[in-house]
């Protein structure tokens, strides 16, 4: 990223993660990846704002396959570590912000 922008959107961190768990990718490994590539990206780009958005699912129930239980644990790590990240984080429910962090 570069401060060509103003704002940057990253959307959407569970669409990503989707992938990886679909393709069997390390999904560890690409999360931890990830978060040096914001945190280093908060140094370079001081005059631009990055929103990035994401699913929350883990307020439902256990699914019920692994595939589901294994994307839905990695979501929750990927959301954990984007928001220890983030200056501010915010859960929008039927469009309303709540502020969370910041």
């Amino acid at each position: 990223m570069t401060d060509r922008y103003d704002v940057v959107v990253l959307d959407c961190l569970t669409l990503w993660l989707s992938n990886l768990v679909c393709n069997n990718m390390d999904c560890d490994k690409a999360i931890d990846d990830l978060m040096n590539v914001l945190q280093n990206s908060k140094l370079e780009t001081r005059n631009s704002e990055l929103f990035i958005v994401s699913n929350e699912v883990g307020m439902g129930i256990v699914p019920e396959n692994e595939l589901a239980r294994r994307f839905r644990d990695f979501a929750g790590i990927l959301n954990q570590k984007a928001a220890e990240t983030a200056d501010e984080v915010y859960l929008v429910t039927a469009g309303i912000p709540m502020k969370i962090k910041g």
